[in-house]
């Protein structure tokens, strides 16, 4: 074990530097020659929380604008750098929106200056016709992955009756249809003028950089960007909107049940007691319901559970769909039979010795790389953006090991019993009789 826990310590110890440019962007450098490859991570801190009611989905809409060319590349994005050998995404979430890229050593210079293009001179080359393109190609995303996806729009009921409606994640990233299409083009360029900025944002590298060299050349491309306007905090209250009950029709075979609490923002206290609350519950085969409504039961298809965390306020979450037979009063009744149990005595140790081993190892997955989703450029920024040390690798990882039953129990006890609850019912067309008793008929569009 003492081998084990010794691995553990190396990879979390991630040696970085950082710099700021006069221009107020953070710049997060580390050191790692195994291999011919840097990570290029921006992060830029705006998502769909910096949204108003009214005018959503334009941080997930500049995730596309923003591989449509700029000023002094006007076309796509990915054909420079992919030809160069490189691999590069990005994504949009509530709390913050994504650039990376990993590029051979020689093609570090060129996707710096392609970022920063980006960054600094996007407007000019932003046309109407890139915008109502990109638009269109939301709103058909929008259709895909929630409007004609089985139990799609479960998503918008949940966050719709969780968060109050002047709450920042009452809405989805997406965004509301009604929305974009409302939009202007000044309504965007507007919204890229307030958060797409140096002084908004945080510029990660790792892999094999001379740091000094490396600053230098980030100083080249970023530093006569201008700094942008200072983006405080958003203004929030974390009140749920009350307990609710609420069935939808959907065109789905069987019946899918959706628990939901408000919860500790990620990295606040309780935040990992319920993380590992969550894998006790319905992570893997041997988790408590799994094993009883799954597999001794046979009540359910599938269960799972996750502690969602997020900048303002989490959500936790437990997700069962009914086997054949089956209604979701009798899901609901099991799970809420076992939340009590957790409640009262928390994880036995055997438990959270699992749970701990399983944090651990994620741990290691997300550093196993240099960039990407997760790796080491990844996680330097998520520190540096939510709690301001790049550094924290340590610190997040003790709040796992802190934790006892009892923490679990107190946390599981005051968010899962003790706060309002939303429950969603999706049930089939026809079917309403499948739903939690005194549910409310509720459509999404």
């Amino acid at each position: 074990m003492s081998d084990v826990v010794a691995l553990i310590e190396q990879t979390m110890n991630i040696p970085y530097t950082k710099h700021t440019l006069g221009n107020g962007l953070p710049v997060l450098i580390h050191e790692d020659h195994r291999c011919p490859i840097v990570a290029v991570n921006l992060w830029y801190h705006v998502g769909s929380k910096n949204e108003q009611p009214g005018r959503t989905g334009f941080a997930h809409l500049f995730e596309h604008l923003m591989f449509e060319g700029s000023a002094h590349y006007d076309h796509g994005y990915f054909q420079p750098l992919q030809q160069a050998g490189a691999v590069l995404n990005g994504s949009t979430s509530s709390d913050r929106t994504n650039y990376w890229e990993v590029v051979p050593t020689s093609g570090l210079e060129l996707a710096l200056w392609m970022e920063s293009d980006r960054m600094g001179h996007l407007l000019p080359a932003l046309t109407e016709e890139k915008f109502r393109n990109q638009r269109d190609v939301v709103l058909n995303e929008r259709r895909q992955n929630y409007e004609n996806r089985p139990y799609g729009m479960a998503a918008m009921a949940i966050v719709d009756a969780l968060f109050a409606p002047d709450h920042p994640y009452h809405w989805l990233t997406i965004g509301s249809p009604d929305d974009l299409r409302a939009a202007s083009l000044a309504d965007v360029r507007a919204f890229f003028s307030r958060y797409y900025h140096p002084a908004n944002a945080s510029l990660a590298l790792a892999g094999d950089v001379d740091p000094e060299s490396a600053l230098a050349m980030v100083e080249a491309h970023f530093g006569d960007i201008e700094p942008g306007p200072a983006v405080g905090p958003v203004v929030h209250r974390s009140e749920p909107a009350g307990e609710a009950r609420l069935v939808m029709e959907d065109a789905v075979e069987l019946p899918r049940l959706y628990l939901n609490w408000l919860s500790p923002a990620i990295f606040a206290q309780g935040d990992a007691d319920l993380d590992l609350a969550a894998d006790v519950l319905a992570d893997g085969k041997s988790s408590r319901l799994y094993k009883t409504m799954v597999y001794e039961r046979r009540i359910a298809t599938d269960v799972t559970a996750v502690q969602q965390s997020r900048e303002l306020c989490g959500f936790f979450q437990l997700v069962a769909t009914a086997a054949p037979g089956h209604t979701l009063a009798e899901l609901e009744a099991a799970m809420s039979a076992e939340l009590a149990h957790v409640a009262d005595s928390g994880p036995t140790a055997a438990e959270l010795k699992r749970s701990l081993a399983q944090a651990e190892a994620q741990f290691i997955y997300r550093v196993q790389i240099v960039g990407g989703f997760g790796g080491k450029s990844d996680q330097l920024n998520q520190y540096n953006v939510f709690v301001g040390d790049p550094g924290y690798f340590g610190h997040d990882l003790q709040r796992y090991r802190e934790a006892t039953p009892a923490s679990v129990a107190a946390a599981a006890r005051s968010v899962l019993l003790e706060a309002p609850r939303v429950a969603v019912s999706v049930v089939p067309r026809g079917r309403l009789d499948l739903a939690l008793p005194d549910s409310a008929k509720v459509v999404c569009s």
